[in-house]
């Protein structure tokens, strides 16, 4: 696989805080698509620090429309799903340009700034679900063949959250090719919805996930995110308004 033949698809809301870091991890020869919903300074950040193989769509959307929007936007054989508050480590690059004969690989998320044994212990389940047959992937950490994802008709765009999950198994399904390596690693900058119960996260993705991979959703309820992001949106909200009254 050769880097210049990747896309990062990257959806963004309010990331200017974390946007520099994730930038800094990127080569520059690998094209960079950013899909935003921010009403803080994320796009100019974006045009600023990387204004070379960078796109940049301003879209009010969910987080599986932006990734949809990036992924029908780009021209290589190769995406890249990631979130805006990783770093790719080091060698990330290097060892996804080793990769051959599959379709879909996704590595884990650990952190160096907190919360390092459960993302640890995530990362091992992540290899146990994949040895049992059933991907884990998650959408920081998600590079797929374009066309694969084209075959099962993309993400599902109803999903506010698990989207990730979901169109890996169905490209799962269709027969292609899906691996765990352990050693492609991203690194989690933030970790508010840890800061907020990390056992209610676990169980809110488990929850979620079984009842997408058996299809017990009914599709009124797809749409939902059971408040998954209503306390990172509290947060984001009280820190602009904090900011602006000082």
């Amino acid at each position: 696989m050769d880097i210049r033949d990747i896309s990062i698809v990257v959806p963004t809301r309010n990331e200017a805080s974390n946007l520099p870091f994730f930038l800094a991890s990127l080569p520059d020869a690998v094209q960079l698509i950013v899909v935003d919903s921010s009403d803080d300074d994320t796009p100019a950040i974006a045009r600023r620090l990387r204004p070379a193989n960078t796109r940049i769509v301003e879209r009010a959307c969910n987080i599986a429309q932006a990734r949809q929007i990036g992924a029908d936007l780009a021209r290589t054989s190769w995406l890249l799903f990631t979130d805006a508050d990783i770093s790719f480590a080091p060698d990330y690059f290097a060892r996804a340009q080793a990769i051959s004969k599959c379709d879909v690989i996704y590595g884990p998320k650990l952190s160096t700034t907190g919360f390092g044994n459960y993302y640890r212990w995530f990362a091992r389940a992540q290899g146990w679900c994949q040895a049992l047959g059933v991907a884990a992937a998650s959408g920081s950490n998600l590079l797929m063949r374009r066309l694969a994802l084209k075959a099962v008709g993309g993400f599902d765009t109803q999903l506010a959250c698990n989207e990730d999950s979901e169109v890996v198994w169905r490209i799962q399904r269709h027969g292609y090719r899906v691996r765990f390596d352990p050693g492609l690693i991203v690194y989690e900058r933030d970790h508010r919805r840890l800061e907020r119960g990390a056992l209610a996260k676990t169980l809110h993705s488990a929850a979620r996930c079984a009842l997408l991979y058996f299809n017990l959703i009914p599709s009124r309820w797809r749409g939902r995110d059971w408040g998954y992001w209503s306390h990172a949106r509290q947060d984001k909200s009280h820190h602009r308004s904090s900011s602006a009254c000082n």
